[in-house]
């Protein structure tokens, strides 16, 4: 059905798009109809960060920011759901426009800015919700707490998130919010998990649960920052590694439509970058943390890429909004078929 909708959603403003579509959906799952229209994935359940997935195929952060949606995105075969990313006091993001299609390219372009309710709000919506699934809940800082303070922010969105939370996703590689991506620098990742590990370990004994911490970083980074990075993965505990954000590189969009706009690219353009991030960081890690891995998936064939290059988790955004929810079971089927030598 997704395709006979697509032209009608793409005729409006990408924003105004994406909040009628999460609308629709939400008032479908109210009047129960969406499993008309969702496929759902069979159980192909695995365990990671300590965590039993359902199925490999989770939601990417940045879908639902506020997570006002997870009833709705629970019933659309996802094995975990990502909202977020969400900062400790609200904030609107960057000016609009902010949000670009490259259809051409099945690229997106982005520099939404955290745009968020706040903490507290999504704190309210995760307890409102019934999603009994894994939920992922991403944090940043906002964008005016000065870089140096960054873990003030992180280690409130921690403390704020973590009963609610299977795991945190710790964000420090958004191109949207200014000198975020500082934070990959070995210096200051060292310090930043650190304080975040040591908060980790306080909260576990105050909620008498462990709760896992992903980081997600960049795709723009070299072997070397790689290198250091995945060593600091390791030495601090982390529990797990998002691969990747979105970039800043504009490799084949840039004489598109829209294509020098500033922010983040995601979609098509993303996925052998992504891809090839994941592949140097699993050979860095040695399977000493998972990878879960995002960027580019737009088919079955996309995600079995992913898992082969190494990760143990895919995620999805650009893609659902190119080919639909069936992405969903259809990632999940060709990842279950390769698994078990079915794949035709």
């Amino acid at each position: 059905m997704y395709p006979l909708i697509r032209p009608l959603l793409f005729s409006l403003d990408p924003e105004t798009a994406h909040h009628l579509t999460l609308d629709a959906l939400q008032n479908a799952h109210r009047f129960g109809l969406l499993p008309l229209f969702a496929k759902r994935p069979t159980d192909d359940p695995r365990t990671v960060m300590g965590l039993t997935f359902p199925n490999p195929v989770g939601l990417a952060a940045g879908l639902d920011k506020n997570g006002a949606y997870l009833d709705a995105l629970a019933e659309l075969g996802f094995g975990f759901i990502e909202v977020g990313t969400v900062t400790p006091r609200p904030q609107p993001g960057n000016p609009k426009p902010r949000l670009f299609r490259l259809a051409e390219a099945q690229a997106i372009i982005n520099r939404m800015g955290f745009n968020n309710l706040g903490v507290d709000a999504l704190v309210e919506n995760v307890k409102r919700a019934h999603f009994r699934g894994i939920l992922g809940i991403n944090i940043g800082k906002n964008f005016d707490t000065p870089i140096e303070r960054a873990a003030d922010d992180y280690l409130i969105g921690l403390r704020k998130v973590y009963a609610h939370a299977s795991y945190v996703a710790i964000n420090i590689s958004s191109p949207n919010t200014k000198n975020l991506r500082q934070l990959q620098g070995s210096d200051e990742l060292d310090a930043l998990l650190a304080q975040l590990k040591a908060e980790q370990e306080m909260l576990a004994e105050m909620h008498g649960k462990y709760v896992p911490l992903a980081v997600k970083i960049a795709p723009d980074l070299d072997n070397e920052q790689i290198r250091q990075i995945a060593k600091l993965l390791v030495h601090h505990r982390m529990d797990g590694v998002i691969a990747t954000n979105t970039t800043l590189s504009r490799e084949g969009v840039e004489y598109l439509p829209h294509g020098a706009e500033s922010g983040g690219l995601s979609g098509a353009p993303l996925r052998d970058k992504s891809t090839a991030m994941i592949r140097r960081l699993a050979a860095e890690l040695q399977s000493a943390l998972p990878i879960i891995g995002v960027g580019g998936i737009l088919s079955g064939e996309d995600a079995i890429e992913k898992i082969q290059a190494g990760a143990a988790l895919v995620q999805l955004y650009s893609g659902l909004i190119y080919r639909g929810t069936d992405l969903v079971s259809e990632c999940a089927k060709a990842i279950e078929d390769s698994q078990h030598g079915t794949l035709r």
